[in-house]
């Protein structure tokens, strides 16, 4: 089976064999996009825009063919020299790659993504967080990182990689709500140091090192919090982060820990709403 993947370097894989790509920069674009528009007409104006932003030269429709000829050649090498010369099909407004969203990691992705949130909210926690691992497991980098991105797959580039925050903080959640505190506490550590404006992270990060009887090192990770926050943007942390340390400090009732969702936590990478 013909597969792309875009959650990481390009690839085109036959067979689960590692297919050659194209080596030109722009060619590449061109894959790119039609990969994450895989099913969709994409018309000439979106290519161009893709491949030369606000000022393209007068001969860029005729290189878009260019690079589509070259592409169908390399398609055609690397799989069923018939099925692959039609893999890509020309319409009068641009032109769609015939695939399906099983072959397509990022379609995968956002698929079990999908899933997984509904199982999260429907209850069946231990569930979800399989499902949220296995969408977690399809990447194997950043998005796209051997390819120079335009305007147009930054924007695809962007959503997948909020995609992905939302998924890792509802698999955190759902491994939160298991009981799974310990093993938490160093995954957090790692990601805090990754993303350190992230709130979010930082709170279910005091709260696992507290839940696992680790009281100090939780108000520690709390005051590196507040460092970083008032060094890098003036802010004290958020209503939430700070209610989290009411209860450690008081020794009041962990219910609310051990529900991150009870917290009403958002989504937004980096900032937190004020918990109710």
């Amino acid at each position: 089976m013909l597969k792309f993947n875009v959650l990481g370097p390009l690839e085109i894989r036959v067979d689960n064999e590692k297919s050659s790509i194209p080596r030109g920069p722009k060619v590449r674009q061109l894959l790119s996009l039609m990969v994450l528009r895989a099913g969709s007409v994409v018309p000439h104006r979106i290519l161009v825009d893709e491949l030369w932003g606000k000022n393209p030269p007068k001969t860029a429709l005729s290189t878009v063919r260019t690079h589509v000829y070259h592409l169908r050649k390399i398609l055609a090498q690397e799989t069923d020299r018939v099925a692959g010369a039609h893999l890509i099909d020309t319409w009068s407004a641009g032109y769609v790659l015939r695939a399906v969203p099983e072959q397509v990691d990022a379609e995968t992705f956002l698929r079990l993504a999908r899933k997984g949130e509904s199982l999260l909210h429907a209850g069946d926690v231990c569930e979800a967080s399989r499902v949220l691992s296995r969408a977690l497991e399809l990447w194997s980098g950043g998005v796209l990182t051997d390819v120079t991105c335009g305007p147009v797959l930054m924007q695809h580039v962007q959503h997948l990689q909020e995609m992905h925050m939302r998924v890792l903080q509802q698999r955190i959640e759902a491994d939160m709500r298991l009981g799974r505190h310990g093993g938490l506490a160093a995954e957090l550590r790692s990601l805090v140091v990754r993303h350190p404006l992230n709130e979010w992270l930082h709170g279910q990060l005091i709260t696992a090192l507290y839940l696992s009887g680790r009281r100090g090192d939780a108000l520690h990770a709390y005051q590196e919090l507040r460092g970083i926050l008032q060094e890098e943007l003036g802010l004290d942390p958020s209503r939430a982060v700070q209610q989290i340390q009411q209860v450690i400090l008081s020794g009041g009732d962990e219910s609310m820990l051990r529900h991150p969702h009870n917290w009403r936590w958002g989504a937004a990478v980096g900032q937190l709403p004020n918990a109710s």
